[in-house]
C-alpha cells in the first residue's frame, strides 16, 4: 500500500495554477494534502509551451526547496505531442528530458507521476507502449490525466495505477469496470464522486488554466475540495 493511502492523503491538484508568483504558488500547492508542481502559464508554463525548453518551470526551483512524503509531479504526455506534430522518438525524448530535471533534487518518498493527455480519445494509435516507456525510466505511482471523452475501458485496462478524469461531465464507472485502478475525481460538486475507494485522489476537473480561473478563485476550488474529502469521513 502507498504512503498516501495509507495516511488517507485525499485532496491534489493537476498543476495549471492562475497565478505569477512562484513563491505564492507554492504556498498554495503546499496546503493540500498531496502537493502538486504548480504550473504557470502567465510565466510560459502552459503544456505545450513548456516542452519547448524541457525542464524549465517557474516553480521547480521554489518547489525543490521543499521535502515530502508525497508529491505529485506532471508533464505532457506522448500522445498529446504526437497529436501536436511532434514526431514519435521527439517527443519521448522531451518529455525523458523534463522529467529528468524534474526529478533530479526532488526530495520525497514518493512520487505520483500523471502523464497529462488532455485529447487522448483522438489517438488513432498505439500510446500505451509509449507510456510503459516513459515509467519504466521514472519509477512513480503511475497516473494519466484525460479531461475529454474517450474509450475508457482502454485506461482501465492499461499498466497505469490512476485514471484522473473529469467527473463534471462524465461517469466512468457507470460503464466500465475499474479492475482494480485507482480514479482521481477531477470535480466542481462533491456529488459528483460516485465510487470513491481506498486510493482515489480528489482534484478539480482540469488545471485552474487563467482563461477559466483567477487567483482569488483559489481559496473556494482549496474549501471545495477539502470538504468533500471531509464528507468522506462521515
Amino acid at each position: 500500500m502507498s504512503l498516501y493511502e495509507q495516511r488517507k492523503k485525499r485532496v491534489t491538484q493537476i498543476g495549471s495554477l492562475p497565478l505569477t508568483d512562484p513563491a505564492r504558488a507554492v504556498e498554495y500547492s503546499l496546503q493540500h494534502d498531496i502537493p502538486f508542481l504548480p504550473e504557470l502559464p502567465l510565466r510560459g508554463d502552459a503544456m505545450l509551451s513548456y516542452i519547448h525548453k524541457p525542464g524549465e518551470l517557474s516553480c521547480l526551483r521554489e518547489f525543490k526547496k521543499h521535502r515530502f512524503e508525497t508529491v505529485k509531479v506532471q508533464v505532457v504526455g506522448p500522445a498529446t505531442l504526437i497529436l501536436s506534430g511532434y514526431e514519435r522518438d521527439e517527443a519521448l525524448l522531451r518529455i525523458y528530458r523534463h522529467l529528468e530535471v524534474i526529478f533530479d533534487g526532488l526530495s520525497a518518498q514518493e512520487v505520483i507521476l500523471f502523464l497529462d493527455e488532455p485529447a487522448l480519445g483522438q489517438a488513432g494509435f498505439a500510446f500505451r507502449p509509449l507510456w510503459d516507456a516513459i515509467f519504466k525510466e521514472f519509477p512513480a505511482i503511475r497516473g494519466v490525466h484525460v479531461c475529454g471523452n474517450m474509450q475508457w475501458d482502454i485506461l482501465f485496462a492499461s499498466e497505469i495505477d490512476i485514471v484522473s478524469f473529469d467527473a463534471s461531465k462524465y461517469d466512468i464507472t457507470l460503464y466500465y469496470p475499474r479492475k482494480g485502478k485507482r480514479i482521481a475525481w477531477g470535480i466542481n460538486d462533491q456529488g459528483q464522486i460516485k465510487d470513491f475507494q481506498t486510493g482515489d485522489l480528489i482534484t478539480p476537473p482540469c488545471g485552474l488554466s487563467p482563461h477559466r480561473y483567477r487567483s482569488q478563485d483559489l481559496p473556494g476550488v482549496w474549501t471545495l475540495l477539502h470538504q468533500a474529502a471531509s464528507a468522506l469521513e462521515s
